[in-house]
């Protein structure tokens, strides 16, 4: 039986999703359906099209030299990156993708600013619907798909349990959450980077917990990357070594839930 595999948001901290994927890979552990939140949108839908190499490539060429030379930052209409960029990247691997045509279910979840809710992109080209799911507001530009203007799917489901769900309910979800062992702080913040990232952190945890109780994954892997900054895009090396380390672990969790039910 394959499993329903949710990928969860957190910026750089998403490389750690080409290591899980990596192990289930090698374990032998077929993912039948498949759903990403921003960063994990991304990851997700390279994992589905086979083209998990190709974003390790991408991930392992930025180094903190050339950093800023894959965000055009031209801070104008409510964002602070343009984003032709990114695009351009994104297209250069997946211009001929549609999520329709992808050889297993998949969904990249969005927020839709008029409706105020999550949406759930299953059809159409696939790059417009990866840049609407990590559109984070403020960053980058709200994405118009469809006649609907969208921002980052984590404002709304930072781990998408609920999509994954839905793609294949009856298979096993298993969950990778990359912002829930933040412990919080001991003592008052140092600076106003500190306490940003705190604000930032308490929120998507809460959330995810909520989403948890709400629809509880047969796995859930919590891989213990938010210690280091969501910005450090140039340390893919180290989170996809924590990324392999932590699916490592957990791969008898997942065999168990693989098991027939009595």
């Amino acid at each position: 039986m394959p499993i329903a595999l949710a990928l969860g948001g957190g910026a750089a901290l998403g490389w750690s999703h080409i290591g899980v994927l990596q192990v289930l890979e090698e374990e032998g552990i077929a993912v039948g359906a498949i759903a990403g939140t921003s960063i994990g949108a991304l990851a997700a839908l390279s994992y589905a099209s086979g083209r998990l190499k190709a974003l390790e490539e991408v991930a392992m060429a930025f180094t903190r030299r050339n950093f800023l030379s894959y965000f055009d930052i031209r801070p104008s209409g409510g964002a602070l990156i343009g984003g032709a960029r990114i695009e351009a990247l994104l297209r250069e691997h997946f211009d001929d993708l549609r999520l329709e045509d992808l050889p297993l279910p998949t969904a990249l979840v969005a927020s839709d600013l008029a409706s105020v809710g999550e949406v759930r992109l299953r059809q159409g080209q696939a790059v417009p619907a990866v840049r609407a799911s990590m559109a984070l507001p403020g960053i980058f530009r709200p994405v118009e798909v469809e006649g609907r203007w969208m921002v980052d799917g984590g404002c709304f489901a930072v781990v998408p349990l609920a999509a994954a769900r839905e793609l294949a309910p009856g298979l096993p979800l298993v969950a990778v959450d990359l912002v829930s062992d933040y412990a919080g702080l001991k003592e008052p913040p140092r600076n106003w980077r500190t306490a940003m990232r705190a604000a930032f952190l308490m929120t998507m945890t809460q959330q995810i917990r909520q989403a948890a109780r709400i629809d509880p994954p047969d796995v859930m892997i919590r891989v213990p990357v938010s210690h280091m900054s969501p910005g450090s895009f140039h340390r893919a090396a180290e989170f996809i070594a924590i990324g392999r380390a932590t699916a490592v672990e957990a791969v008898p969790q997942i065999r168990a839930a693989l098991l027939p039910k009595n």
